[in-house]
């Protein structure tokens, strides 16, 4: 197990550092000049060139690239083209947090509705329950989530009308705090967020589940009269496991930047607001923290999902 850690760590490192390779020249080679656009329309040389030696974009582009990794390695995203020796953290430090907490509330849920939901539509496949189950969860993933939002919202403010409640349509709360006022901010956002992800698992866990429910062994359980419960959960539902596992992983590395549109939409104040905000002013070391961060999460998910593999299925290991 040791071993397969080891070896799995060792191939996502390479991942982390292929990915800020390309995100650095990629910020360096992409057009404008943030420097300038920082001046404004009363451009300085002196000013100028001050500014270019203190973020050192006067060394040679591979020293800069040399910096910036040993910054990273310090977990330093280095200073903010916009706001003038402001650290990258400092300007991503408030927004991470929101856009964590509505990612883990709204897998939580996918994973909670979503998979019972599918399990349920597999075991009364062809049935008015399956077909209802899944008709749902195909409106609800064909809709893009920025309508579904908008829909919530006008919702909701018809429902403020109808009953005076004045529950808000936008805003977040204070992050981690759960009082009755703070619920009223996140409880829409989540299942804005809540929604296409819930519909994916569904229909992912059925497809698992239907092929799995058709294997020979389960046939074989089922003439040597194992009770229906324990073929269904204790063997078909372990194995039907195994696809989900690998969504899982993806949606992990997703948790603080796969938000964008529900973020934007209730107007939240995470990071894809600050994302947007930095790619107007061409804030290329905010996008480098963004885009790193994406890629740091995506590997955990995948080293995740590794390991729930050899959990949900022994056999798969790494020699």
């Amino acid at each position: 197990m040791i071993r397969f850690l080891l070896k799995r760590l060792i191939g996502l490192l390479f991942v982390v550092v292929g990915v800020t390779l390309i995100t650095f020249f990629m910020g360096h080679f992409a057009p404008g000049d943030p420097i300038r656009v920082l001046l404004g329309d009363h451009p300085n040389a002196v000013l100028e060139a001050q500014l270019k030696h203190q973020y050192g974009l006067d060394l040679p582009l591979y020293q800069q690239y040399l910096n910036y990794m040993g910054h990273l390695i310090r977990l330093d995203f280095g200073l903010s083209f916009r706001s003038i020796n402001r650290p990258v953290w400092d300007i991503l430090k408030d927004g991470v947090p929101v856009s964590l907490e509505l990612g883990l509330w709204g897998l939580f849920l996918q994973l909670l509705l979503g998979i019972p939901l599918g399990v349920a539509s597999a075991l009364r496949a062809n049935t008015w329950i399956d077909t209802f189950n899944m008709g749902l969860a195909l409106v609800l993933y064909a809709i893009p989530v920025f309508i579904v939002g908008v829909l919530f919202q006008l919702l909701i403010i018809w429902m403020d009308k109808q009953t005076g409640l004045h529950w808000p349509v936008t805003q977040w709360g204070t992050p981690w705090q759960y009082t009755w006022q703070d619920i009223q901010y996140k409880l829409a956002p989540i299942l804005v967020y809540t929604a296409a992800g819930m519909a994916y698992y569904a229909r992912l866990a059925r497809t698992s589940m239907l092929e799995v429910l058709r294997q020979d062994y389960i046939r074989a359980a089922r003439a040597k009269g194992l009770l229906e419960n324990a073929i269904v959960y204790r063997h078909a539902f372990r194995n039907a496991l195994i696809p989900l596992v690998t969504v899982l992983g993806v949606s992990v590395g997703f948790l603080v930047t796969g938000a964008f549109f529900t973020e934007k939409i209730f107007n939240l104040p995470g990071i894809a607001n600050l994302t947007l905000e930095a790619i107007d002013s061409l804030d290329y070391p905010v996008l480098q923290a963004t885009t790193v961060m994406l890629a740091c999460s995506v590997v955990l998910g995948n080293l995740i999902s590794d390991i729930l593999y050899t959990v949900v299925d022994p056999r798969i290991r790494a020699e």
